[in-house]
C-alpha cells in the first residue's frame, strides 16, 4: 500500500513561509515597498520559478529603480544575499534568502550588511559615518530610524555620495523646508552625479546654480514668459552667457528685439545674439559696397529712429483726418471704448458673456464701415492713418519673426540713413 498527496496545481492557493524573525525584527521598520518586494519574490523562490526584478516592478507597479534599492536595502539588513552574475554589471545578480534563525544562532556571519541591533552597532563603528548620523539628527531634531539609515547608507554606495556631502543635504534641504527622504535623495543624487565629494564643491555649484537661476529669469521677464524654462532652452541660455560672454544687459537689449514680433521666443532672441557674436568674433571687413562701414548697433539704431519717425508721420496725417472729419474720431474713440468694454467682459462671469460679446462685435463692426465710407467719402485712402514702413516684412525692425535678418537689413549704408532719416527739425 502507497500514500501521496495530492498536488495543487494553481499556485496562488498555495501558501509561503515568512520567518517570524523577519515580522518582529525586521518588517517593522522597513519602508512598505521594499517589503512588498521581499515577500513576493519569496513566493516565486519558493515555487522555484523564474522572475526578474522587470516581473516584479510591473507587478507591484513600481519602478525598476525602486526594485533595485529594496534589495540593497535588504542586503545591508542581512535578510538576502547578492549571488554576483557577472562581475562587470552590478546590476546582474541573483537573489538568495538568507535563513534568518540560522543568521541568529548558527555559525553563519554576515559579513556584509548591517541589521537592527548588533550588526548596526558595527556598521557605527566607523567614525565619518557615526558623525554623519549625528549631524543629521542634529539637523532634524529628530533620532533617525534604522530603516532611514539603512536608506542613507545605501546612498554612498548606489551614488558614491561622501557623508560630508549627506549631512550637508540634509541641511540643505532643510532650509527649504524639504523633509521628505525622496526629496533629499534626489538632490544628493544629483550633487553626485555633478561629481561633488565635498561641501566646498557643493557651495560652488550652488553659488553658480543660484546665478543661472536668476539670469534665465531676469530674460523670460523680459520677454513676459510667466513660466520656468526647458532644458533646451536653459542650454540655449548657457550658451549666451558662457559660449559668448555677453552680459545680462546685452542679453535683454536682445530681448528688447522681440517688441516688433507678435510671437518672442528664445529662439529668435538666440539668432540675434549669435549674429552679434560672429560680428564681434570676425570683425567688420570692408568690402567697397558701404554697408560694412556700419556695426550692428549703429544700423539697430536707423531702424529705431525710422520708426520714430514713421509714427510721428502716422500721428499727423490722423489729425490732419480728424481736422477735415471729425466724426472719425468720435468713432475711433468708440471702437476704443468697446474695445475695453470686450476685455472686461472676457474676464467676468456673466451668464449672457458670449452674447454681449457679439453684440458689442457686431456694434465695432458697423462703426468700421461707417469710418471707412467716410475716408474714401472724403479722398483719404483706407490705410491713409496707419503707420506705413518701409519694410513691411520685418516691420523696420531688420529681424524677420523666424529670427533672422531681414533682407533689409544688409542694404542699409550710411549715404541710405543719411537721405532717409530726416533731421528732428525738419520733421516739427
Amino acid at each position: 500500500m502507497g500514500f501521496r498527496k495530492e498536488k495543487i496545481k494553481d499556485y496562488f492557493l498555495l501558501d509561503t513561509g515568512v520567518e517570524n524573525m523577519f515580522i518582529n525584527e525586521y518588517m517593522v521598520s522597513a519602508p512598505g515597498d521594499f517589503v512588498k518586494v521581499y515577500l513576493f519574490a519569496l513566493m516565486y523562490c519558493e515555487l522555484d520559478s523564474e522572475l526578474t526584478n522587470e516581473d516584479i516592478a510591473r507587478h507591484l507597479n513600481m519602478d525598476i529603480e525602486d526594485v533595485l534599492k529594496a534589495w540593497t536595502y535588504w542586503e545591508r539588513m542581512g535578510v538576502i544575499r547578492k549571488i554576483k552574475d557577472s562581475p562587470e554589471d552590478k546590476f546582474d545578480y541573483s537573489v538568495e534568502f538568507v535563513v534568518l534563525k540560522e543568521q541568529l544562532y548558527g555559525e553563519k556571519e554576515n559579513k556584509k550588511g548591517f541589521s537592527p541591533g548588533q550588526n548596526l552597532h558595527s556598521f557605527m563603528a566607523d567614525k565619518e559615518i557615526r558623525d554623519m548620523f549625528s549631524a543629521i539628527e542634529q539637523i532634524t531634531g529628530r533620532v533617525l530610524s534604522a530603516a532611514e539609515m539603512g536608506e542613507i547608507v545605501s546612498w554612498i554606495d548606489d551614488f558614491q555620495a561622501t557623508p560630508e556631502v549627506i549631512a550637508y543635504g540634509y541641511s540643505y534641504c532643510m532650509q527649504k523646508n524639504k523633509k521628505n527622504i525622496k526629496y533629499i535623495e534626489a538632490v544628493i543624487k544629483g550633487w553626485a552625479a555633478e561629481g561633488l565629494r565635498d561641501v566646498i564643491a557643493v557651495e560652488k555649484y550652488l553659488s553658480e546654480f543660484e546665478k543661472k537661476q536668476y539670469l534665465y529669469k531676469r530674460v523670460f521677464q523680459a520677454l513676459g514668459f510667466a513660466r520656468n524654462a526647458t532644458e533646451e532652452e536653459r542650454k540655449i541660455m548657457d550658451s549666451w552667457f558662457d559660449t559668448m560672454g555677453f552680459s545680462i544687459e546685452k542679453v535683454l537689449a536682445a530681448c528688447s528685439r522681440t517688441s516688433g514680433i507678435s510671437n518672442p521666443n528664445i529662439n529668435y532672441v538666440n539668432k540675434i545674439l549669435v549674429n552679434w557674436y560672429e560680428e564681434n568674433r570676425n570683425g567688420k571687413s570692408g568690402s567697397g559696397d558701404g554697408s560694412r562701414e556700419l556695426t550692428t548697433g549703429e544700423i539697430m539704431k536707423y531702424y529705431e529712429a525710422l520708426r520714430l519717425q514713421e509714427e510721428e508721420e502716422a500721428e499727423a496725417r490722423r489729425r490732419e483726418v480728424f481736422d477735415a472729419v471729425p466724426r472719425i474720431k468720435e468713432i475711433e474713440d468708440r471702437i476704443n471704448a468697446q474695445g475695453a468694454e470686450i476685455s472686461k467682459i472676457i474676464i467676468s462671469d456673466r451668464v449672457d458673456r458670449k452674447a454681449a460679446m457679439e453684440e458689442l462685435k457686431a456694434k465695432m463692426d458697423a462703426l468700421n464701415t461707417e469710418k471707412a465710407f467716410l475716408l474714401t467719402d472724403n479722398g483719404f485712402e483706407l490705410d491713409y492713418m496707419d503707420i506705413h514702413y518701409k519694410c513691411p516684412k520685418c516691420k523696420d525692425t531688420g529681424m524677420l519673426e523666424t529670427g533672422e535678418r531681414c533682407q533689409c537689413f544688409g542694404e542699409i549704408t550710411k549715404e541710405k540713413i543719411r537721405l532717409t532719416i530726416k533731421p528732428a527739425k525738419n520733421r516739427q
